[in-house]
Protein backbone atom coordinates (compact mmCIF):
# COMPACT_ATOMS: atom_id res chain seq x y z
CA UNK A 1 0.00 0.00 0.00
CA UNK A 2 1.18 3.27 -1.14
CA UNK A 3 2.86 5.24 1.75
CA UNK A 4 1.45 8.95 2.40
CA UNK A 5 -1.41 8.32 1.15
CA UNK A 6 -5.23 9.04 3.07
CA UNK A 7 -7.60 6.43 2.62
CA UNK A 8 -11.46 6.92 3.25
CA UNK A 9 -13.12 4.14 5.17
CA UNK A 10 -16.54 3.57 6.47
CA UNK A 11 -15.96 3.02 9.99
CA UNK A 12 -18.09 0.56 12.32
CA UNK A 13 -17.38 0.92 16.15
CA UNK A 14 -18.00 -1.89 18.29
CA UNK A 15 -15.87 -2.37 21.94
CA UNK A 16 -14.30 -5.42 22.47
CA UNK A 17 -14.40 -6.76 18.95
CA UNK A 18 -10.92 -6.98 17.12
CA UNK A 19 -9.56 -7.46 13.98
CA UNK A 20 -6.15 -8.59 13.00
CA UNK A 21 -4.50 -9.13 9.61
CA UNK A 22 -5.59 -12.61 8.15
CA UNK A 23 -7.80 -13.20 10.83
CA UNK A 24 -11.34 -13.42 10.80
CA UNK A 25 -14.73 -11.63 12.43
CA UNK A 26 -17.83 -12.99 12.47
CA UNK A 27 -20.51 -10.16 12.79
CA UNK A 28 -24.10 -9.54 12.89
CA UNK A 29 -25.26 -6.51 11.82
CA UNK A 30 -28.98 -5.36 12.72
CA UNK A 31 -28.93 -1.49 13.51
CA UNK A 32 -30.44 0.79 10.38
CA UNK A 33 -27.01 2.61 10.32
CA UNK A 34 -24.62 -0.35 10.02
CA UNK A 35 -26.96 -2.00 7.69
CA UNK A 36 -26.87 0.87 5.33
CA UNK A 37 -22.86 0.67 6.10
CA UNK A 38 -22.92 -3.19 4.56
CA UNK A 39 -25.17 -1.92 2.02
CA UNK A 40 -22.61 0.42 0.64
CA UNK A 41 -19.47 -1.30 1.06
CA UNK A 42 -21.07 -4.26 -0.88
CA UNK A 43 -21.05 -1.76 -3.57
CA UNK A 44 -18.04 -0.37 -3.66
CA UNK A 45 -14.79 -2.14 -2.12
CA UNK A 46 -16.07 -4.51 0.59
CA UNK A 47 -14.04 -2.55 2.88
CA UNK A 48 -14.51 -1.61 6.37
CA UNK A 49 -12.60 0.07 9.13
CA UNK A 50 -13.33 -1.93 12.47
CA UNK A 51 -12.55 0.53 15.66
CA UNK A 52 -12.88 0.58 19.30
CA UNK A 53 -15.22 3.41 21.23
CA UNK A 54 -13.49 5.02 24.06
CA UNK A 55 -17.07 5.35 25.41
CA UNK A 56 -19.56 3.04 25.41
CA UNK A 57 -23.04 4.70 26.58
CA UNK A 58 -22.74 7.72 23.48
CA UNK A 59 -24.38 7.04 20.12
CA UNK A 60 -21.59 8.87 18.85
CA UNK A 61 -18.43 8.32 20.64
CA UNK A 62 -15.59 9.08 20.81
CA UNK A 63 -12.83 6.61 19.13
CA UNK A 64 -9.51 5.38 19.82
CA UNK A 65 -6.96 6.21 17.15
CA UNK A 66 -5.86 3.14 15.52
CA UNK A 67 -8.25 0.13 14.01
CA UNK A 68 -8.20 -2.49 11.52
CA UNK A 69 -9.50 -2.61 7.76
CA UNK A 70 -11.42 -5.87 6.96
CA UNK A 71 -12.77 -7.02 3.59
CA UNK A 72 -16.48 -8.86 3.69
CA UNK A 73 -15.39 -12.38 2.85
CA UNK A 74 -18.58 -14.05 3.55
CA UNK A 75 -22.30 -12.28 3.96
CA UNK A 76 -25.56 -13.48 4.09
CA UNK A 77 -28.76 -10.77 3.99
CA UNK A 78 -31.53 -12.02 5.74
CA UNK A 79 -34.98 -10.92 4.63
CA UNK A 80 -35.64 -8.67 7.55
CA UNK A 81 -32.56 -6.49 6.32
CA UNK A 82 -30.21 -7.71 8.86
CA UNK A 83 -26.54 -9.03 8.03
CA UNK A 84 -24.43 -11.57 8.57
CA UNK A 85 -21.26 -10.92 7.33
CA UNK A 86 -17.40 -12.53 7.40
CA UNK A 87 -14.75 -9.87 7.32
CA UNK A 88 -10.82 -10.49 6.95
CA UNK A 89 -8.24 -8.78 8.22
CA UNK A 90 -6.09 -6.80 6.09
CA UNK A 91 -4.33 -3.88 7.84
CA UNK A 92 -4.45 -1.57 10.46
CA UNK A 93 -4.80 1.95 10.53
CA UNK A 94 -4.73 5.47 11.83
CA UNK A 95 -7.32 7.80 11.93
CA UNK A 96 -6.21 11.39 10.38
CA UNK A 97 -9.59 12.93 11.18
CA UNK A 98 -12.99 12.20 10.98
CA UNK A 99 -15.25 13.29 7.86
CA UNK A 100 -18.31 15.38 7.90
CA UNK A 101 -20.65 13.25 6.18
CA UNK A 102 -24.17 12.94 5.73
CA UNK A 103 -24.50 8.80 5.46
CA UNK A 104 -25.90 7.57 8.27
CA UNK A 105 -22.56 5.71 9.53
CA UNK A 106 -19.36 7.15 10.05
CA UNK A 107 -16.59 7.94 7.69
CA UNK A 108 -12.88 8.77 8.25
CA UNK A 109 -9.73 9.60 6.50
CA UNK A 110 -6.78 7.32 7.79
CA UNK A 111 -3.13 6.24 7.26
CA UNK A 112 -1.98 2.88 6.76
CA UNK A 113 1.90 3.63 6.67
CA UNK A 114 2.14 2.94 10.95
CA UNK A 115 2.06 -0.55 10.98
CA UNK A 116 3.73 -3.17 8.31
CA UNK A 117 0.71 -5.40 8.36
CA UNK A 118 1.96 -7.03 4.85
CA UNK A 119 5.09 -8.71 5.90
CA UNK A 120 5.46 -12.26 7.74
CA UNK A 121 5.28 -12.28 11.57
CA UNK A 122 8.46 -12.80 13.13
CA UNK A 123 8.44 -16.25 14.81
CA UNK A 124 7.87 -16.28 18.64
CA UNK A 125 10.81 -17.55 20.84
CA UNK A 126 10.19 -21.13 22.55
CA UNK A 127 9.94 -19.68 25.89
CA UNK A 128 7.14 -17.06 25.02
CA UNK A 129 5.17 -19.52 23.35
CA UNK A 130 5.64 -21.78 26.37
CA UNK A 131 4.54 -18.95 28.07
CA UNK A 132 1.29 -18.09 26.21
CA UNK A 133 0.46 -21.62 26.07
CA UNK A 134 0.74 -22.10 30.21
CA UNK A 135 -0.49 -18.55 30.69
CA UNK A 136 -3.41 -19.29 28.65
CA UNK A 137 -4.49 -22.82 30.35
CA UNK A 138 -4.33 -21.21 33.90
CA UNK A 139 -6.75 -18.40 32.79
CA UNK A 140 -9.35 -20.66 31.44
CA UNK A 141 -8.98 -23.44 34.18
CA UNK A 142 -9.40 -20.09 36.86
CA UNK A 143 -12.53 -19.13 34.40
CA UNK A 144 -13.87 -22.83 34.08
CA UNK A 145 -13.62 -22.59 30.33
CA UNK A 146 -13.33 -26.03 28.36
CA UNK A 147 -10.46 -25.89 25.44
CA UNK A 148 -9.04 -28.55 23.40
CA UNK A 149 -5.42 -27.72 24.44
CA UNK A 150 -4.19 -29.87 21.70
CA UNK A 151 -5.61 -28.56 19.04
CA UNK A 152 -4.57 -25.20 20.59
CA UNK A 153 -0.73 -26.17 20.80
CA UNK A 154 -1.15 -27.29 16.69
CA UNK A 155 -2.11 -23.06 16.09
CA UNK A 156 0.99 -21.76 14.45
CA UNK A 157 1.97 -18.22 16.24
CA UNK A 158 0.00 -15.73 14.41
CA UNK A 159 -3.10 -17.63 15.22
CA UNK A 160 -2.21 -18.46 18.58
CA UNK A 161 -1.47 -14.71 19.40
CA UNK A 162 -4.42 -13.25 17.75
CA UNK A 163 -6.95 -15.55 18.23
CA UNK A 164 -6.21 -15.21 22.42
CA UNK A 165 -6.61 -11.52 21.82
CA UNK A 166 -9.45 -11.48 20.49
CA UNK A 167 -11.21 -13.76 22.54
CA UNK A 168 -9.82 -12.69 26.04
CA UNK A 169 -12.67 -11.37 28.08
CA UNK A 170 -9.86 -8.06 29.07
CA UNK A 171 -11.74 -4.89 28.99
CA UNK A 172 -11.70 -2.18 26.24
CA UNK A 173 -8.03 -0.59 27.30
CA UNK A 174 -6.18 -3.96 27.57
CA UNK A 175 -8.19 -4.67 23.67
CA UNK A 176 -6.74 -1.75 22.70
CA UNK A 177 -3.17 -2.40 23.61
CA UNK A 178 -3.09 -5.56 21.84
CA UNK A 179 -4.22 -4.16 18.78
CA UNK A 180 -1.49 -1.54 18.92
CA UNK A 181 1.13 -4.03 20.01
CA UNK A 182 3.95 -3.20 16.91
CA UNK A 183 4.14 -7.19 16.35
CA UNK A 184 3.08 -10.56 17.34
CA UNK A 185 5.99 -11.10 19.75
CA UNK A 186 5.32 -7.54 21.65
CA UNK A 187 1.62 -8.76 21.60
CA UNK A 188 2.40 -12.02 22.98
CA UNK A 189 4.19 -10.50 25.90
CA UNK A 190 1.19 -7.91 26.47
CA UNK A 191 -1.19 -10.90 26.83
CA UNK A 192 1.21 -12.92 28.67
CA UNK A 193 1.04 -9.96 31.44
CA UNK A 194 -2.71 -9.54 31.05
CA UNK A 195 -3.47 -13.32 31.82
CA UNK A 196 -2.01 -13.24 34.71
CA UNK A 197 -3.28 -9.68 35.87
CA UNK A 198 -6.59 -10.75 35.42
CA UNK A 199 -6.50 -13.91 36.64
CA UNK A 200 -4.89 -12.74 40.21
CA UNK A 201 -7.45 -9.74 40.41
CA UNK A 202 -10.29 -12.01 39.70
CA UNK A 203 -8.72 -14.10 43.09
CA UNK A 204 -6.81 -16.74 41.91
CA UNK A 205 -3.40 -16.00 43.85
CA UNK A 206 -1.40 -19.60 43.55
CA UNK A 207 1.27 -17.17 41.89
CA UNK A 208 3.07 -13.85 43.44
CA UNK A 209 1.62 -10.98 42.54
CA UNK A 210 2.63 -8.72 39.86
CA UNK A 211 5.24 -6.12 40.15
Amino acid sequence: MTSGVRHRLSIFPLAGALLFPRTQLPLHLFEPRYRALITDALARDRRIGMIQPRESDDRRPALYDVGCVGRIAQFEALDDGRFNIVLEGLTRFRILNELDVTTPFRQVQASFDDYDDLADPDPLASVLRADLERESRRFADSRGYQLDWDAVARLDDEALVNGIAQIAPFDTAAKQALLEARNIVDRADLIVQFLLFFRLRDGDDDDATMQ
